[in-house]
């Protein structure tokens, strides 16, 4: 399908400058870009590529509308307006409603007229799978859980028993949904496992990444709340609670019990202890080790920079005596302020 600039401002606000005609069908990066493709500029320093796209149109801040002759969108927030410009352009294929012949449908099971189930799922016994929903090949669907409306699972997903999963979330091939978390415990030398009896509870509008894994609860559920955006390859352990439209990238690993508060960001491979608390807004920098609570919103780092492997090593025989050293420099200090007083 193609639109003119006309038709998508009205459906998405902004303002045009320049030929509101222009058709466009796709959308592009300003290198990449070509005729019938419309691109952004969300970010002033790349300005310069405005030049040399071979877009049709742009969508542009208002500082950088005379940046170009170009035919642009003008809006508060391009990058925004790319996505959902692009969401428009690009929606998910249309489901296909039925249950394919070599699924196995429990006993009790309530799921939707419309919904498309696929090869080789297994839906256990007492699940509900609400109106729209999608269940690609492979996945499997445990007892007594449900599963909202418009909701969609890619292939080989699983999802273990009691677990509740909301409407419009997307859930990526090979994520475990409920899966027991790290319960043990010492007796006499041997470890004892402990029954993981919560449940793992996904909101609205929520996205897992491709083999991201979310433990239940060992007692009370663990809660990924509505909006949450989760990458590939996190790990959530059990308990852990994580506020509304927080953002997380690959490789973060969330240890049991830790709260994470609402519209947070949190860069790729971090890692967050167990038990502890993250206010609202907080922002955590990629690699970054979170070993207590943060009470206050902020951008938070700790990441220790890299560099020639013969000087880092010997930096870090420093850094063991890190502590012996403040304790000579305290003591020096001390003898400094006797030496002042004797003046």
């Amino acid at each position: 399908m193609s639109y003119t600039l006309t038709e998508i401002v009205a459906r998405f606000g902004g303002h045009i400058e320049g030929d509101a005609s222009t058709v466009v069908s796709q959308v592009a990066t300003l290198e990449k870009a070509a005729i019938r493709q419309i691109a952004f500029l969300s970010n002033s320093k790349y300005r310069k590529q405005l030049e040399s796209t071979h877009a049709s149109a742009v969508i542009v801040a208002k500082s950088d509308a005379a940046a170009t002759s170009l035919p642009r969108i003008v809006c508060s927030n391009p990058y925004s307006y790319f996505a959902k410009l692009s969401a428009f352009l690009n929606p998910l294929p249309l489901s296909k409603p039925g249950i394919h012949a070599s699924a196995v449908i429990g006993e009790g099971a309530k799921i939707s007229p419309d919904v498309q189930i696929g090869e080789f799922v297994s839906i256990g016994d007492g699940v509900s799978i609400g109106s729209g929903s999608v269940i690609m090949a492979g996945c499997s669907v445990g007892t007594n859980t449900t599963i909202g409306v418009n909701t969609r699972l890619y292939p080989r997903v699983v999802v273990y028993h009691d677990c509740i999963v909301g409407n419009n979330v997307i859930i990526h091939s090979g994520a475990v949904i409920g899966a027991d978390g790290f319960g043990i415990a010492m007796e006499e030398g041997a470890w004892l496992k402990i029954p993981q009896i919560g449940r793992a509870i996904i909101g609205n509008d929520v996205e897992i990444g491709a083999n991201t894994t979310i433990d239940r609860g060992a007692l009370d559920d663990t809660v990924i709340e509505d909006g949450v955006k989760l990458d590939n390859q996190i790990q959530v352990a059990h308990n852990v609670r994580i506020g509304a439209h927080t953002a997380i990238a690959g490789c973060v690993g969330i240890a049991g019990s830790a709260t994470i508060g609402r519209y947070c960001r949190i860069g790729g491979s971090a890692g967050i202890l167990g038990h502890l608390s993250i206010a609202d807004e907080v922002e955590i920098s990629a690699f970054t080790l979170i070993g207590k609570s943060i009470r206050e919103k902020g951008v938070y780092s700790g990441i220790y920079p890299f560099s020639e492997k013969d000087s880092w090593l010997k930096n870090a025989v420093h850094l063991r005596h890190l502590d012996d050293m403040a304790a000579r420099i305290k003591q020096l200090e001390k003898e400094l302020e006797s030496l002042k007083g004797r003046d």
